[in-house]
This record gives structure tokens, C-alpha cells and sequence, in this order.
């Protein structure tokens, strides 16, 4: 590994803005990365290399740098070590049904799986396709508007915004 490579790293880290999830995943980084940047717009992949000679359980170690709509990532291929869980999930904000759908389409490695707009790519890693209008519900809804349109989400895996505005409006 040159010098120039071993500087590169912190440098990406250092010039974002933003807090910058890291992924972790067994040997499948480079193709999560290309995965990921193909499903969302305005995405890119920013900085890729190995570092060899320092083999993880599941082969050499490969780091990327790409951004998701302008939100930065880093990836790392170590080995089985850690995996993913619900525990964390990268909500997508939607705008239309049509979003929600695209991107259940494109990300959902089982079509059954989740709960209130839940999903798990093919890699393990958690989305939540969200239609923004919920958040105006929820803030500008009376109690009783409120409490419907949770009942409903609550019911729902993928999110059909029809029938959250017909629960809002009673």
C-alpha cells in the first residue's frame, strides 16, 4: 500500500461535515456500495481501495467511499465478524406512493418482511421507505386523527399513503 493511499482514507473522513455511517460487511463492500449507488439519484461512489497484506477471515480488506443522495458512507469488507440488525435502520423520506413503491421495489430482499414501511436489503441492512406525509399528520393531527393514522401504520409493511390519509381523515 502506497503512502498516498494510506492518506487518503482520513482525508474523506476529515473533510465531511456530517456524521458518516460506516458499514460493515463480511466481503461484499464494494458491491453493497455499487448496489446502493445505482438504486438511490445524485449517488456516488467516491473513493474505493484494498489494503492487502492485512487479510481479514473472509480475504483482503476493501474500503469504499460513496454518497447516497449527498449523504456520505464509508464501507469496509473485514470478515463475518459483526453483522446488521434492525436495530438500525437509514430512513428514506417519500414523497409519493410511487417512491415508496421504487424503492420497496428495489431494496427489499423480501417482499413480506418488515412493519411500518421496515424493509431489509439483500446485504441485512434495515431502510425505511417514509412517506413524508405522516410527520404533517402526526404534527398538525387531532388526537383522535393521530391515533388512526398510527393504527393504520401499525398495520401496514409497505406504506400505502391512500390509506393513511383516508385513516387521517376518518
Amino acid at each position: 500500500m502506497t503512502t498516498d493511499r494510506r492518506n487518503k482514507i482520513p482525508s474523506l473522513i476529515a473533510s465531511s461535515p456530517r456524521i458518516t455511517p460506516h458499514l460493515w460487511f463480511d466481503k461484499e463492500a464494494k458491491e453493497a456500495a455499487a448496489f446502493y449507488c445505482s438504486v438511490f439519484p445524485n449517488s456516488k461512489i467516491t473513493h474505493q481501495s484494498t489494503i492487502e497484506g492485512v487479510p481479514t477471515p473472509s480475504g483482503n480488506c476493501d474500503i469504499v467511499a460513496f454518497e447516497l443522495g449527498g449523504q456520505p458512507f464509508m464501507a469496509i469488507s473485514a470478515g463475518p465478524t459483526f453483522k446488521f440488525s434492525e436495530a438500525v435502520s437509514f430512513l428514506i423520506p417519500c414523497e409519493t406512493q410511487a417512491e415508496i413503491d421504487y424503492y420497496w421495489e428495489k431494496l427489499s430482499a423480501d417482499r413480506e418482511a418488515g412493519q411500518c414501511g421496515w424493509l431489509k436489503d439483500k446485504y441485512g441492512l434495515s431502510w425505511q421507505a417514509w412517506p413524508r406525509v405522516i410527520g404533517e399528520m402526526i404534527e398538525k393531527g387531532a388526537p383522535e386523527q393521530v391515533a388512526r393514522v398510527t393504527k393504520a401504520m401499525l398495520m401496514m409493511k409497505k406504506f400505502d399513503i391512500a390509506a393513511l390519509e383516508a385513516a387521517y381523515r376518518g
